[in-house]
């Protein structure tokens, strides 16, 4: 036997091993991006305090990160598919650590806006780390090790809130808390040179800088429009210029994708009928998962004695009020195969969908007692927790094999488009209603249940969408 026949298979052992064992890495990174995403929303109250920002435009801290999370996914997704995903995931922990401690020393608004911005990777962190494993593992080895990052991920997101709001209460000083995940996020770096391999194939090709210029010029352009709605509390002339001027430059970016050879983004994905509704049922849980985060929490934090609503809640309340919410999408996540084996996975998700509609309809209705809220969303918690599990199946199987991959991260990709359109949106409901409501920066009740009637309407538009594809196709 020549000994090429005897090393080959030997070093492709050792890979495999070597990988296998830096999966506890990459479950690290997972867990510090799930601390990160879950840690903010509690703090958001703390946080406009601290800036003296008004609880209408907090909803800015989560969209400002997903509508840079939106460019950077498919561009850094790209870059790494071209030079390697662990030379891109290094730069990505890089780029959300400068984010982490910009924002923990933020002196202003544009400032914290700016860190956040800078955090748009954190998003790309899971897709380089997926695609790191499959291109090293065996495909039992990678599916085991994609379970134990999404799983991770959901782990860091519950301790997130809980040990933010922990130390928000010992501390009682905002920027202290937030050098927590600063200090995670920074330790990450240097932990990602260690033994972390990089990617055995390279695909050919180049990054589609003409996509990536257009679409990160709209996503400014209706950032600044929906920014614009906000202060002038109405769809002014120049408010509804900028937002043309973002759809048609989107229309735009969509022309050149479609003419692209290799574009950042598949486009004709989004138009296969198999898959359409489901891509509007994730916009939509997009709009209804990002966009509800900071109302709820600046509801939970406002003083009742003030302004009539809410139940003067701490960082730490507001995370234990959501911690039964978060473990029951957790738990109803690992459940989704037994419960789609049941109905299907099409029905499941429209099933999900009018949990969710429904919890929300009911806070928007009763949430004058604590417990009222806190059970609704122990209910939008079961549907959230299907619904993570079940859309992107759905999408996956609905799509052609050849094409699964690019289109369950278009998932994401539109996913997190919806978010980052209802940190906006939500943000101009509630700033109506403070310029009719009591005129000291503090919306009104009205505006919050404005905002969880929006929801509901969504989510039970995204189940009638979703229950007729699923109709169409028995």
């Amino acid at each position: 036997m020549k000994p090429a026949e005897v090393t080959a298979p030997a070093a492709a052992a050792e890979r495999s091993a070597s990988v296998r064992a830096v999966v506890g890495l990459l479950v690290l990174f997972e867990l510090t991006s799930g601390f990160l995403q879950g840690g903010i929303a509690p703090l958001l109250p703390e946080i406009g305090r601290e800036l003296g920002i008004p609880d209408a435009q907090l909803s800015w801290v989560l969209s400002a990160q997903l509508l840079a999370a939106a460019v950077s996914v498919p561009v850094l997704g790209r870059l790494g598919d071209l030079h390697g995903h662990r030379r891109v995931l290094r730069g990505a922990l890089g780029c959300v650590a400068a984010g982490t401690l910009l924002v923990a020393f933020a002196p202003s608004w544009p400032v914290l806006l700016a860190g956040r911005v800078l955090m748009g990777p954190l998003a790309a962190l899971l897709p380089l780390e997926i695609a790191l494993v499959r291109d090293r593992l065996p495909v039992d080895a990678a599916r085991s090790a994609i379970a134990r990052l999404v799983g991770s991920l959901a782990l860091g997101t519950l301790l997130g809130g809980v040990v933010m709001g922990a130390v928000q209460e010992a501390t009682g000083d905002v920027r202290t808390t937030l050098l927590v995940p600063a200090v995670l996020a920074v330790a990450c770096v240097p932990v990602s040179f260690l033994t972390v391999p990089e990617s055995a194939r390279a695909t050919g090709g180049r990054l589609d800088w003409p996509g990536a210029a257009l679409l990160s010029l709209t996503m400014v352009l209706l950032l600044s429009g929906i920014s614009a709605a906000q202060d002038a509390g109405r769809l002014s002339g120049g408010v509804l210029g900028l937002l043309l001027l973002a759809v048609l430059l989107g229309g735009v970016w969509t022309a050149v994708e479609l003419r692209t050879p290799e574009p950042l983004v598949d486009v004709r994905a989004l138009t296969d009928r198999r898959v359409a509704p489901f891509f509007l049922g994730a916009f939509a849980f997009g709009v209804v998962y990002f966009g509800s985060q900071s109302p709820e929490a600046t509801f939970l934090a406002a003083d009742p004695e003030r302004t009539g609503y809410g139940f003067g809640l701490s960082a730490l309340s507001i995370s234990l009020v959501a911690l039964p919410a978060a473990v029951t999408a957790v738990i109803a996540s690992s459940l989704t195969a037994r419960i789609a084996g049941r109905l299907g996975y099409a029905a499941a998700v429209a099933l999900a969908f009018v949990l969710i509609g429904v919890s929300f309809l009911v806070t928007a209705l009763l949430h004058e007692a604590l417990w009222q809220v806190a059970a609704a969303k122990v209910l939008a918690g079961l549907g959230t927790g299907v619904a993570l599990g079940a859309i992107p199946t759905v999408i996956a199987e609905g799509s052609d094999r050849s094409r699964t991959g690019v289109t369950t991260a278009l998932y994401n990709n539109v996913k997190t488009l919806g978010g980052a359109v209802a940190g906006g949106v939500m943000a101009s409901l509630l700033a109506a209603s403070v310029s009719g409501g009591r005129g000291d920066g503090t919306p009104t009740e009205s505006g919050y249940v404005a905002v969880w009637l929006l929801c509901a309407g969504l989510a039970f538009g995204a189940a009638a969408v979703t229950a007729t594809a699923t109709a169409r196709k028995r």
